[in-house]
C-alpha cells in the first residue's frame, strides 16, 4: 500500500509540476499579453478541458509502442510515460484556472508598474507574487486531477506491481478479483489526498480575499 501511495503522489505530483510550468507562463501571455494568437491559446485550454483521458492514453500507448514513432526510447509501461500522460492531461485545467485567477487581480496593476518606471523583469516578478496563491490553488486542483486519473494511466502504465501500479489502477485490479476490502481502502486513501489538496486549494483562495 505504502509503495501504491508514493508512486501515485510521485507521478501525480511530478505531472502537475510540469504542467503548471508549461501552463501558467500561457496563461500570463493571455492575460498581459498582446496579439489576437494568445486567444488561440485560450481555446486549446478551454477545449483541453473536455479532453478524454482515454484519447491521450492511446497517443501516448501509440507513440511509445515498440514500433511506433518514439518505441526506441522503450518509455512505455514506465513512470515516465504516466507522468507525460498527467502532464498533457492537467495542463488546461491549470491553464484555464490561471487564467481565471489572472483576471481576478487588479487588471491595472501591470500599467501602474510600469508608470513607475520598473523593469519589466521585476514587474512579472512582482506580479507572479501577487497571483501566486490564485496559481497555487489551481495547481493543487491539478494535481487532484491527476492523482485520480485511471484511464491514462492504465493504457500507459500498464498496472505493473512494484512499477506503475497507482491507487486508481490497484482499485480496478482489486474490484476484478472480488477483493472489495481492499478496493475500498485504496478509495479511501485516494479520497483522502483529493480532500487535502481540495482543502488546501480553498485555505489559498480564502487568504486571496
Amino acid at each position: 500500500m505504502v509503495e501504491i501511495v508514493a508512486l501515485s503522489i510521485t507521478v501525480s505530483l511530478a505531472a502537475t509540476l510540469v504542467g503548471a510550468m508549461l501552463a501558467v507562463p500561457g496563461a500570463f501571455w493571455i492575460v498581459y499579453g498582446r496579439g489576437k494568437a494568445r486567444y488561440a491559446l485560450l481555446v486549446v485550454f478551454n477545449a483541453g478541458l473536455g479532453l478524454p483521458p482515454v484519447a491521450v492514453g492511446l497517443a501516448i500507448a501509440f507513440l511509445f509502442w515498440r514500433s511506433g514513432p518514439l518505441g526506441r526510447f522503450d518509455l512505455l509501461y514506465t513512470p515516465l510515460a504516466m507522468v507525460i500522460a498527467q502532464t498533457i492531461i492537467v495542463i488546461p485545467l491549470i491553464g484555464s484556472l490561471a487564467v481565471v485567477a489572472l483576471r481576478t487581480l487588479d487588471v491595472t496593476l501591470p500599467l501602474q508598474l510600469e508608470a513607475l518606471g520598473i523593469a519589466r523583469s521585476v514587474r512579472r516578478r512582482l506580479l507572479l507574487r501577487e497571483a501566486l496563491p490564485y496559481l497555487g490553488a489551481s495547481g493543487l486542483a491539478g494535481f487532484g486531477r491527476a492523482i485520480a486519473e485511471v484511464g491514462a494511466a492504465q493504457m500507459t502504465g500498464g498496472n505493473i506491481e512494484g512499477q506503475t501500479r497507482v491507487l486508481t489502477t490497484a482499485t480496478m485490479l482489486a474490484v476484478g478479483k472480488a477483493d472489495f476490502g481492499l478496493a475500498f481502502d485504496y478509495v479511501a486513501v485516494l479520497l483522502g489526498l483529493m480532500a487535502v489538496a481540495g482543502g488546501a486549494a480553498v485555505v489559498l483562495q480564502a487568504r486571496c480575499r
